[in-house]
């Protein structure tokens, strides 16, 4: 007779981890967005702001070959330069982006309403803040200063670039987070992101994960337009965005990183109660 020792973790949640926009800063996540379409306009081939989101969460090289991809944008690539785009030409577009995108982080990097309130509940409940994020190492690297400026410090920040293995969708900047924070065990983890890929992240991961859907690329407003909005035209943009992140596959999914507190709440009640992601 053999036997097979089952484990479930039931303790508190340890730690969140946090992608950056749409998700903690930057309403709207414009940054990456604009600044693909100027990339690509520096090739003559226009990006809609749409088309630009479409695969938004990716690593940036990532990123730019699945734009150019895409049904639309590889049909005006094929028409500028008579041939599909290569390697090489998502290695030219990656050098354009990224000086551009150095420049103009800071522009978009306001930190989301409710964020530093929310980070503040977060740490007086014992937990950790990790992040990470699709952009390079170089972006951090510009992007974490002007966040500390404006009071937000996350304990672990991991790139798009800082693993050998990659960056979304596969789970390996969350786990990196798991063991830069020490945590024991990655059900008491919960990943917030804004994208499809951020989502698998997180559940590649073996975590709870929450989607945002009014903040994030889904909407894909300002914060000013978003306010703007009747309440039956907020409806009207939530509910397809949230339903894009539950068919992800996400376990909760809020407006804002502000409703956030409320969800850790009811996971942690799941937890006690013997559920896993």
């Amino acid at each position: 007779m053999s036997y097979r020792y089952q484990r479930r973790y039931c303790g508190p949640l340890q730690a969140v981890i946090l992608d950056w926009a749409g998700t903690v800063v930057d309403f709207g996540s414009f940054a990456p967005t604009q600044v693909l379409i100027d990339a690509f306009a520096g090739f003559d081939i226009e990006v809609t702001m749409e088309e630009a989101r479409v695969p938004m969460g990716l690593a940036k090289w990532d990123h730019i070959q699945a734009l150019g991809r895409l049904p639309t944008v590889a049909a005006r690539w094929q028409a500028r330069f008579g041939r599909a785009m290569q390697t090489e030409d998502v290695d030219a577009l990656y050098a354009r982006f990224m000086p551009l995108q150095l420049e103009r982080v800071g522009q978009y990097s306001a930190l989301i309403p409710g964020a530093l309130e929310c980070i503040a509940q977060l740490r007086s409940r014992g937990l950790k803040v990790g992040t990470c994020s699709g952009y390079p190492r170089q972006v951090m690297d510009r992007l974490l200063p002007i966040a500390a400026a404006a009071g937000y410090q996350p304990d672990c920040t991991v790139a798009a670039d800082d693993l050998p293995a990659g960056g979304r969708p596969g789970p390996w900047m969350a786990l990196e987070n798991v063991v830069r924070l020490g945590i024991s065990d990655v059900a008491a983890c919960v990943k917030v992101d804004d994208t499809v890929p951020g989502i698998a992240e997180g559940l590649a991961a073996g975590m709870w994960t929450v989607g945002l859907s009014a903040s994030g690329n889904e909407v894909g407003l300002t914060h000013a337009q978003w306010q703007a909005l009747s309440e039956g035209e907020r409806k009207a943009r939530r509910l397809p965005a949230a339903e894009k992140l539950y068919q992800a596959g996400a376990h909760y999914v809020i407006d804002s990183i502000a409703e956030l507190p409320t969800v850790i709440e009811r996971i942690e009640e799941r937890l006690a109660a013997g559920e896993r992601p």
